[in-house]
């Protein structure tokens, strides 16, 4: 007569079943986020650094109708990727004591308010995870899963993963352009700094490829002398300042070849193109197509174009947030974070290169 298995060996084979079963269910789902604020959802709430956005009006427009950590009225990027790859949930922060056991499957988000590629950027903001340290814990993050579900599932999960990565434009605003005569700025006249900043991105991109990331979205910059601030400190007349448009324009070019470069070495379609600087020039030129009354004003700010200063509970503050391109002096509002996530989704290869999310999630769905 055959011996009946023990308490401990059904208890094995039941918890292998459910954690593999839930490996499966968000296979292609998780979902892995690094970069600036325009990505970061809470990080910086719990660092000592000026870089914050966890105070009113901050997520006005949120679920919960409270701040925490978005620089946004409401979503940001990485809510609205996840809303279309169908998480229940957008990552947590990796600082979130709230991201253990089974959230750490859905992703996490390593983004940090004020860090570019380079490790001097934003040096101002003092404490701010700098894209090294985001790495880092994405391996640490690996060895948290790896506990959870074992090494093989671990790997699984990484490889189908979406990674969204976003910087560059602190690179500019909050380093060479920071001040007059800074110091990168003397170092580089602009080609060139725009050359060092595209060979520093690739080692980070590769070191993102060899930590195991394979679907790897990868936003150039906006149209960054088009933003609040800059219209605020150096515009004439309303116009955008042509010296943050002409390095857009050197560094979102050179961002796209290096993209399709390293495509190219590694034989597959890893990295993904997303030609934000055009997604805004969309509402920004046109505003009114897109059912914004503006384009230059932000929503919550003080000075001209409310593009001066933090958005506080101090600040002017609009009453309808949908009407505005912009949240604060350089952020986004929801709605318009909702229309580049939809170019995202489903733009032409004029928005996405080589292909968009909608394409990428057929394709990986059939592997």
């Amino acid at each position: 007569m055959a011996t009946p298995p023990s308490f401990a060996t059904l208890y094995s084979i039941i918890l292998g079943l459910f954690l593999a079963y839930n490996v499966k269910c968000i296979e292609g789902r998780a979902f892995i986020v690094f970069g600036d604020s325009l990505v970061d959802s809470g990080n910086n709430n719990y660092l000592a650094t000026s870089a914050r956005a966890d105070s009113p009006p901050y997520g006005i427009d949120y679920p919960t109708r409270r701040p925490t950590g978005r620089f946004s009225n409401g979503l940001n990027i990485p809510d609205i990727i996840s809303e279309n790859i169908g998480s229940q949930e957008s990552p947590l922060p990796y600082l979130s004591p709230q991201l253990t056991g089974q959230r750490l499957l859905v992703g996490a988000n390593f983004a940090s308010a004020g860090v570019g590629i380079l490790n001097d950027t934003g040096i101002q903001f003092v404490n701010i995870i700098r894209i090294a340290a985001q790495l880092e814990y994405f391996q640490q993050y690996q060895q948290r899963v790896r506990a959870l579900i074992g090494a093989d599932k671990t790997k699984q999960l990484v490889n189908q993963a979406l990674v969204l990565i976003t910087l560059g434009g602190n690179d500019f605003v909050n380093n060479y352009y920071l001040v007059p005569y800074s110091a990168r700025s003397r170092q580089f006249a602009l080609p060139d700094y725009v050359k060092f900043l595209i060979s520093e991105y690739q080692k980070v991109l590769m070191k993102l490829y060899n930590l195991g990331a394979r679907r790897v979205l990868v936003t150039g910059t906006g149209p960054m002398g088009c933003v609040p601030a800059e219209l605020a400190q150096r515009s004439r007349n309303g116009q955008c300042d042509p010296e943050l448009q002409r390095a857009a324009g050197l560094f979102n070019p050179q961002l796209a070849r290096m993209l399709q470069n390293l495509n190219r070495k590694i034989g597959r379609n890893v990295f993904i193109g997303a030609n934000t600087q055009l997604m805004h020039n969309d509402f920004i030129s046109n505003p009114g197509a897109y059912g914004f009354v503006t384009s230059k004003v932000a929503c919550c700010g003080q000075g001209p174009y409310n593009g001066l200063g933090l958005c506080t509970g101090l600040s002017n503050l609009c009453p309808n947030r949908d009407q505005y391109a912009f949240w604060d002096a350089f952020h986004p509002s929801e709605k318009a974070n909702r229309l580049i996530g939809k170019q995202i989704l489903t733009g032409t290869t004029e928005y996405m290169t080589p292909m968009n999310l909608s394409t990428i999630l057929a394709l990986d769905s059939e592997a």
